[in-house]
């Protein structure tokens, strides 16, 4: 699900603001559940009258635009399943988003956020969640953000994480967890609880060592997808990646690793320096 730079467009941005009224004047009239506003050059939802009260709609994208900021109203939109809105300007979220009932797929990718707001973990039947290209850190996150039991997929890749807190092992359907192009300099053993993921990406980080829990998941499996490169390994874990996924899974559960991590954690080395400069990414793709 991750989501593609926006292209350049020609059309000036009254025609945009046309187009964006039409579609919304047209599915009003034949009661249209999804709307698409992709690129339409929509700043603020006062562009987008009448929006808000479209209660029918399930899907609504709003992506490649330049929305800085969410209205509480738009919660009103109680039968919303689908809410992309990628590649904006936004810098916060209201409170009342996690209270849409129905809302399963939430993309909220290439934007400005750097908090969350209270009680987003909230809501009731999430399966999946894009945050990817944002300013997030473990301090961003609210105390229910690892409450939401229906989540399936949880991006959290090019943010600013150099820990993930304990409190992900509460994610109990968790499949797919992204968090590549961070700052990680470590994972918590709690993912190891994770018995249902089978995706993991955690390239271009600052790890040096894994926790010997990771070891319970099933890695090797030819439906999972498990990436670590991209990170500054100790040599034992390296040699095992190079012989393939099998080999390091199989290491991790060793009793000589265990005995390898905890020497590890007893003498750590110095941390390694930052990874690029995510900001000069993000300004690549605006």
């Amino acid at each position: 699900m991750e989501t593609a730079p926006s292209s350049v467009s020609c059309l000036p941005h009254t025609a945009k603001m046309s187009k964006a009224k039409k579609v919304l004047e047209e599915a009003r009239e034949i009661r249209n559940p999804e709307l698409d506003l992709f690129d339409k050059g929509v700043s603020t939802f006062e562009e987008m009258p009448g929006l808000l009260n479209m209660t029918n709609v399930t899907r609504l994208t709003l992506s490649h635009n330049r929305i800085r900021s969410i209205p509480p109203g738009l919660a009103n939109l109680t039968n919303l399943e689908i809410l992309n809105l990628a590649n904006n300007q936004i810098q916060e979220l209201p409170l009342s988003l996690s209270s849409m009932p129905k809302l399963r797929i939430l993309n909220l990718s290439i934007n400005r956020l750097d908090t969350l707001p209270r009680g987003f973990g909230a809501f009731p039947v999430l399966e999946i969640l894009d945050l990817t290209y944002n300013n997030l850190k473990e301090d961003s996150l609210p105390g229910n953000f690892f409450m939401m039991q229906t989540l399936r997929a949880l991006y959290l890749g090019d943010n600013d994480f150099e820990k993930l807190p304990p409190e992900i092992k509460n994610l109990k359907n968790l499949e797919i967890l992204g968090l590549r192009e961070n700052d990680l300099i470590e994972l918590p053993k709690e993912i190891g609880e994770l018995s249902r993921l089978r995706e993991l990406h955690v390239q271009g980080n600052r790890l040096t060592i894994l926790p010997p829990e990771l070891g319970n998941l099933d890695m090797a499996s030819n439906k999972a997808e498990f990436r670590f490169e991209g990170n500054v390994w100790v040599p034992p874990i390296l040699d095992q990646l190079n012989l393939g996924i099998s080999h390091l899974q199989d290491y991790l559960r060793s009793e000589a690793y265990r005995i390898t991590y905890n020497r590890y954690l007893t003498n750590k080395p110095p941390v390694p320096p930052p990874c690029v400069d995510k900001a000069k990414k993000i300004s690549r793709l605006r």
